[in-house]
């Protein structure tokens, strides 16, 4: 008979609560592979590609592209069995009883709590717990089977919702508008529907309601921030201007990279200093190390000796790579280093880190270095790819910007700020001449960090860059 599984969004992270279904890779009716990418998720941290936990035929999808689902809740049902033949008593939605828990971590859970089991009496009588209410008296009853005849059919396919186009609102909002004799426009939408058009900065004025006696839904909201394919018309108001705005939901990467920088910002006490350094014996030794053979199919870039020589600085003062432990009121000192590199991605800022850096060879780091950029700016970056970093690297030379003041990644305390490489004139050897220049700051977190060690470690790494022979002498 079919075997009816729900699978479960499960937590792609350490504590993620929710996350946004990008694309689906399969359609109901597919026939998947165990195994087998089925959909890809963004979640706060990164995009990742989930894979099929069963092998046979896709029999629904629980939400539409563009939908965030949390975490624990269905996203697919798989028939495990599509040649089996269901008994006519047996309806598809009873096999899937023992599959409800399928594929999310079960936390154990204490009797009294919001999903925790309930206290039984005896085994014909369960009595459910109400929040703030105390236990629940009273038998509870099932209702009786369906007969035969009326046995309940296959799951539909859910049909993934119309979207409402910008000029689809528009025309409402127009409409809506001649048909009050003020002119005022008024919307029936119940207290968390407002709050959610508040966070989702969508004016309900210009939403299509589909609930009872004209109520917009929170699924009304949520359709028209997903359907919005061009910049919403600004509502009337006094302004005899003509532009428009353009509405960006913040969730996923965006917002948690917001929440990590807000919470960065105002916990750790910045200060940042800065430098600026003649590289040209760093230009002059990434050009020689493009030639050598063990640097083959390596993007050899000024990048890569600036990692080597925070690392060799790392090594030189082990204080700037550690963290903050605030319930324990410890400094945590890392003797590993997993470097970070912000990478921008049209997601938002990720920041993965390559675990234990410090232990690689110079080719092996490039090549760590390439796969990271590439995968980051691919969208395929992993939630365990940026967790546990220890110190950051932000280059923002690659958008022709000389310096910077960086937040600190939280967690770290530090983050060096690489500069554009630009030709200017230096005085060099008593003369004057133009020589390749660089700017370098570094923004550290004063609890842990004092003004001398930070000013030794940007130090360290100016004189590697301007003198590469000491990466010898240091090592």
């Amino acid at each position: 008979m079919p075997s009816y599984k729900d699978f479960k969004l499960p937590d792609l992270g350490e504590g993620l609560t929710e996350g946004e279904i990008l694309k689906w890779l399969v359609q109901p009716g597919d026939t998947v592979a165990l195994n087998q990418p089925i959909v890809e998720v963004e979640t706060a941290k990164a995009a990742v590609e989930i894979p099929s936990p069963y092998a046979g035929v896709v029999s629904e999808l629980h939400h539409a592209e563009g939908e965030t689902v949390d975490v624990g809740s269905p996203i697919i049902t798989f028939d495990t069995d599509p040649t089996g033949e269901a008994p006519a008593e047996a309806a598809p939605a009873q096999s899937r009883v023992a599959a409800a828990a399928d594929m999310v971590p079960q936390i154990p859970a204490e009797p009294g709590l919001v999903g925790g089991p309930a206290p039984k009496a005896n085994t014909e009588e369960k009595i459910e717990v109400l929040v703030g209410s105390g236990p629940k008296s009273g038998k509870l009853t099932r209702r009786p089977r369906k007969s035969a005849a009326a046995a309940t059919p296959a799951p539909p396919v859910r049909v993934q919702p119309a979207r409402v186009s910008a000029a689809a609102v528009g025309a409402r909002a127009a409409d809506l508008a001649a048909a009050s004799p003020s002119g005022e426009l008024h919307v029936l939408a119940k207290p968390p529907v407002r709050k959610l058009a508040r966070d989702l900065g969508v004016d309900l004025t210009l939403v299509q309601p589909t609930g009872p006696n004209g109520t917009i839904t929170r699924a009304d909201v949520e359709e028209a921030v997903n359907g919005a394919t061009s910049p919403v018309p600004v509502a009337a108001g006094t302004g005899t201007g003509t532009g428009t705005e353009e509405r960006i939901p913040i969730k996923g990467v965006r917002k948690q990279m917001a929440g990590a920088m807000v919470s960065s910002a105002f916990t750790a006490p910045h200060v940042t200093i800065f430098t600026t350094v003649d590289v040209t014996p760093m230009m002059d030794l990434v050009d020689r190390l493009r030639s050598m053979p063990d640097f083959d199919g390596v993007r050899v870039s000024p990048l890569l000796v600036v990692a080597k020589a925070l690392l060799l600085a790392v090594k030189r003062n082990p204080l700037v790579n550690s963290t903050w432990d605030e319930a324990a009121q410890e400094i945590v000192v890392k003797h590993y280093v997993n470097l970070g590199i912000a990478a921008a991605t049209p997601r938002g800022l990720v920041v993965p880190n390559i675990k234990n850096a410090e232990a690689l060879s110079l080719p092996d780091l490039g090549r760590a270095l390439n796969d990271l950029t590439d995968t980051a700016r691919a969208g395929r970056t992993t939630p365990a790819d940026m967790q546990h970093g220890t110190i950051t690297i932000t280059n923002v030379g690659v958008f022709g910007v000389d310096n910077g003041t960086p937040i600190i990644n939280p967690g770290e305390s530090a983050i060096l700020c690489f500069g554009a490489v630009r030709d200017m004139p230096w005085v060099h050897n008593g003369e004057l001449a133009v020589r390749k220049v660089t700017q370098l700051s570094l923004s550290f977190d004063h609890r842990i960090v004092d003004g001398q060690l930070g000013s030794q470690v940007i130090a360290d790494v100016a004189a590697l860059l301007a003198d590469p022979a000491r990466f010898l002498a240091w090592s």
